[in-house]
């Protein structure tokens, strides 16, 4: 009887070990089949919404498809060979990478003083905040016809309040600078919200210690603040080319939905909507999407492969 007794404790365990995984196992699968029914709605927009058109897309840059319903024939990759041939799609991109280069850099530093700005002032801080985040919940049609009028020529407040004759909207030269301003004030906001959420994520200790150490202002800003604030610098950065590089609705409202001078603002996307409603070249702008696509592809993945190896230099 002791010898059963015995027995018995000793497989109790190698029973409970036995059947613990397996009801692990159980517990997962049915948590996998409840959670499913909450994403599966998602799932279905999602495919409905992007998948979807994504592949419609990719199906008709390979015809000849236009605008009047009528049935597509398969011209295999002679849409591309023509976009990679065309000189307005090369100057199009070549708007939109020039209005990238200039307002990422700007809206990072920007955005960075702004939030530093909002994290220290004792004295009405509610406010600053509201006023720095303000304008980027305006639509874009709004903010565009709002810079429109500021840089009128004849009515316009700038070339008032600065005692200039610029032509802001009307000379080449100037016109994706007004953009580019335009811009800045209007999505600011977004990238300045990144910064004072990641400002208030930081150690107060940390500052602390510094003084101690006789750390300054400008010390402690280099050595504790910007060095935090590192992984949020690239997050903004990364969503800001992402979004640059698909500029359209402010340069398209600005220049009254034209091009602008001598074709000076005309983006990616909007040659690529003017091909596929204005030409009424369904399949050549289907094409010209995918090589954007492509493009935008390419510059996450190269953001993510940067991000790595950084990590990994750094372990």
């Amino acid at each position: 009887m002791t010898t059963t007794s015995a027995e018995t404790v000793i497989a109790a365990p190698r029973a409970h070990s036995a059947t613990a995984p397996r009801g692990a196992a159980v517990r997962r699968r049915q948590g996998f089949q409840h959670g499913g029914w909450f994403v599966a709605p998602f799932l279905v927009l999602f495919a409905l919404f992007v998948i979807w058109p994504l592949l419609r897309g990719i199906y008709l840059s390979f015809t000849d498809a236009n605008i009047s319903g009528d049935s597509p024939g398969f011209v295999g990759l002679d849409n591309y060979r023509e976009a990679l041939q065309d000189p307005l799609m090369w100057d199009a991109l070549g708007h939109s990478a020039y209005f990238t280069l200039l307002v990422v850099p700007c809206i990072t530093v920007i955005a960075l003083l702004l939030a530093m700005l909002a994290h220290h002032i004792e004295r009405g801080k509610w406010l600053w905040r509201l006023c720095f985040f303000l304008p980027f919940l305006l639509p874009s049609t709004v903010a565009g016809n709002l810079w429109q009028w500021l840089f009128n020529p004849g009515t316009g407040m700038i070339n008032h309040v600065f005692g200039i004759e610029t032509p802001w909207l009307t000379d080449k030269s100037y016109a994706m600078l007004a953009v580019v301003i335009t811009t800045l004030w209007w999505t600011v906001g977004f990238s300045f919200l990144l910064y004072l959420a990641a400002l208030q994520g930081i150690p107060a200790h940390l500052y602390e210690a510094a003084k101690l150490d006789g750390a300054n202002a400008w010390h402690r800003v280099v050595h504790i603040t910007l060095p935090m604030l590192r992984n949020i610098t690239g997050l903004v950065i990364a969503l800001q080319i992402l979004a640059s590089l698909q500029v359209f609705d402010q340069a398209v409202t600005m220049m009254d939905f034209g091009p602008g001078p001598e074709d000076s603002t005309r983006t990616f996307v909007q040659y690529t909507l003017e091909q596929g409603f204005t030409s009424y070249r369904v399949g050549y702008a289907s094409a010209i999407s995918v090589i954007f696509f492509v493009i935008i592809a390419a510059v996450a993945l190269g953001r993510m492969w940067l991000l790595r190896n950084r990590e990994e230099g750094a372990r």
